[in-house]
């Protein structure tokens, strides 16, 4: 039996791909937990406007992440902290701290997307990569200096 899957399932494929399984399993699993339906004309109909609407939101979502990415391109987002003689921090800059200042700046960006491997621990200039789409990923100025007393 032909079935178009309606979500990725584990060990037969991938959300809209078309795919011949056994008769039974498709009536007593797939299609009973909606994990599937049958293909037909209605169904295929739905599919491919399913697609399009989809290509249609990815495309929207690419052009706001080349948008975001060349504002984020410009900024500089500047810390003040207490440091020690060797230039090392009493704290850390983290993906936290530059998501917040980001933020002051009008511009939101999810914490978990901002690519530092570890926190910032030292005074200086750093170059911090922000993942806002698989390839699209601007670079944002991390300046760290000492606070004055």
């Amino acid at each position: 039996m032909e079935i178009i899957l309606r979500q990725d399932v584990e060990g037969l494929g991938a959300t809209g791909e078309i795919c011949n399984v056994a008769a039974g399993y498709a009536r007593n699993y797939l299609i009973p937990n909606r994990f599937a339906v049958q293909v037909n004309t209605q169904n295929l109909k739905a599919l491919a406007h399913e697609k399009r609407l989809l290509e249609a939101k990815e495309l929207k979502n690419k052009e706001s992440a080349r948008e975001m990415a060349g504002v984020i391109s410009g900024l500089t987002c500047k810390f003040a902290r207490r440091a020690g003689e060797e230039d090392r921090l009493f704290g850390s800059v983290t993906s936290i701290d530059i998501a917040n200042s980001l933020e002051e700046q009008n511009v939101v960006v999810d914490r978990r997307s901002i690519d530092l491997d570890e926190p910032i621990k030292e005074l200086g200039i750093f170059m911090i990569p922000i993942s806002l789409y698989p390839d699209i990923i601007p670079s944002l100025r991390v300046v760290v200096v000492r606070e004055e007393e």
